[in-house]
């Protein structure tokens, strides 16, 4: 853990010194001086912006513009034939949202071997629409986010790569997907204190690429009431955009410190799937992802499938060190979703794996919150890595890792996997009573390991459930209409009159012959 967390180097000058200081760096740089722009001057900027209080860099926006409804927004675009770097003839483009009603603000600059320029705003880059305002009035607004494009699916045209837009969010495109979940530059305090804080992005740095480059590279300042960060963004585009971050995150030194941090976090929608139906709708399945995936370092593969609970749900994964994790829309087929619109089969999975380029992330857990959402245009889902030890305010935390932001072709279990996960009962002999305290899963399994048996293997389900359930029946066997593996189980609430009803929690897995054919089905049942 000493690689993975660092003091930052103390300083003796006053708050203001250190605010001025970053202040005349960051004029310097923007001035156009030859400067060859890297993560650690972003990080300089950082660490001299913890060293001072917070400061919200929220303003007031004109009058006109802060009237504008959600739609009058939305008729506000970016002009493409302005887009940055168009007239280069480059491998990528970028432009940018326009400022809302609400004043949330970034700076965005331009890398290029003569400098570093700030973008100002320019409201001659923007169609206003049938808005009636007067933007040459505004002055320097700033910018609400960016985006880029590349030739992701055509070399005859450049489609949207990935966004950064509201507070520390960003998302990307593979090769045929269309957008699904986001990530975020730090999660804190999402689980365990008052109120949640979300640290924002402040400044956006944009390396123009070279003619041919296969990446592309975007440097971000981040702030917040505990903390500043440097990050650099790595974006190579492909069948499965690779985001590779590597982040320093500078504690500042508050009186009342962090609960808790989210590192490499993950937002997801889950509304209803195969394992909560929804009676009404004509869709199988809504969500963006359907499971958390997890690979620990002990080599145990795990899948969390997600729901919609009726209060919020924050489970957790804890382990000495992790290989990946990620929130996975593992179904891809159509006719799961039935929705011709929103097209939920090519929403991307996204799978994070640690880097150690900054030393090993140790141990820690792999935190699941979820939440009761109304319909699906609402987030519901986080998930995150929660390090074993907290950086205590004034030092500083290193970290690298990627995302595969994958389609079809996705990170799986090396053995085997859940293919689909139903819940609910069938015909019984049992009285309404007894069904009444029991509950019953169907699940399917695929994998090479499976792939591999005789036919006839004899093949056990292996659950465990916790103290205050019975597992009455776990079978295994072959699916006579497709081949592949099911298993299904019977689990018996043991309810207790003295406390009120617990969640129980569910393991299983596969074996043949003492030998673990799949990654371990764990659910959690809340009612």
């Amino acid at each position: 853990m000493q690689a993975f967390f660092r003091l930052s180097v103390p300083s003796c000058r006053l708050a203001l010194r250190a605010r001025f200081a970053a202040l005349v760096c960051l004029a310097a740089l923007v001035a156009g001086q030859a400067h060859a722009w890297s993560l650690d001057d972003v990080a300089g900027l950082a660490q001299q912006s913890a060293q001072a209080p917070f400061q919200s860099a929220r303003h007031a926006v004109p009058a006109e513009l802060a009237k504008l409804d959600y739609d009058g927004y939305r008729d506000i675009r970016f002009n493409p034939d302005r887009a940055l770097w168009r007239a280069d003839q480059l491998p990528y483009e970028a432009n940018f949202f326009h400022v809302g009603p609400h004043g949330d603000s970034v700076r965005i600059h331009e890398i290029t071997p003569e400098g570093v320029k700030l973008l100002p705003y320019d409201p001659a880059n923007f169609n206003f629409g049938k808005n009636k305002v007067t933007p040459q009035r505004w002055g320097d607004l700033g910018h609400g986010g960016l985006r880029a494009f590349s030739h992701l699916n055509s070399a005859a045209y450049k489609d949207e790569l990935i966004v950064f837009l509201g507070a520390s969010y960003f998302r990307a495109l593979g090769a045929g997907q269309r957008y699904g979940l986001s990530a975020r530059g730090l999660a804190v305090d999402t689980v365990g204190a008052a109120r949640e804080e979300f640290p924002r992005f402040t400044d956006f740095w944009l390396e123009k690429p070279a003619p041919g480059a296969e990446r592309l590279t975007v440097f971000a300042l981040m702030d917040s009431q505990h903390m500043t960060g440097a990050y650099r963004f790595d974006i190579k585009p492909g069948k499965q955009t690779v985001t590779q971050v590597h982040a320093h995150i500078f504690m500042r030194a508050t009186e009342k410190p962090v609960v808790t941090l989210g590192l490499a976090p993950l937002t997801s929608m889950f509304f209803f799937g195969e394992n909560q139906p929804r009676p009404g709708d004509f869709r199988p399945e809504v969500h963006d992802s359907d499971g958390l995936m997890v690979a620990t370092g002990e080599g145990e593969w795990l899948w969390r499938p997600l729901q919609n609970p009726t209060s919020p749900l924050v489970t957790s994964f804890s382990m000495k060190s992790l290989k990946g994790f990620g929130l996975m829309q593992r179904d891809r087929a159509f006719n799961s979703y039935e929705d011709t619109e929103a097209r939920y089969e090519l929403r991307p999975s996204a799978w994070v794996t640690p880097l150690n380029d900054f030393g090993d992330w140790g141990a820690g857990k792999v935190e699941l919150l979820q939440f009761a959402t109304p319909d699906e245009t609402h987030d519901n889902v986080a998930a995150y890595w929660v390090p074993g030890k907290m950086p205590a305010p004034g030092q500083s935390l290193d970290i690298a890792y990627q995302i595969a932001w994958q389609g079809k072709n996705q990170q799986l279990p090396p053995n085997g996997w859940v293919t689909q996960s139903r819940r609910g009962t069938g015909y019984s002999k049992l009285g309404a009573d007894a069904q009444g305290q029991q509950i019953q899963f169907v699940i399917d399994f695929a994998g090479p390991a499976l792939d591999a048996l005789p036919e006839d293997a004899k093949v056990e389900a292996i659950v465990t459930a916790s103290a205050n359930a019975r597992v009455l029946e776990s079978l295994a066997y072959r699916n006579p209409a497709t081949g592949a593996w099911r298993m299904t189980l019977r689990v018996q609430r043991l309810n207790n009159a003295s406390q009120p009803a617990q969640p129980i929690e569910l393991r299983a897995f596969l074996q043949h012959n003492s030998n673990t054919l799949t990654e371990t089905w764990t659910n959690l049942i809340t009612n």
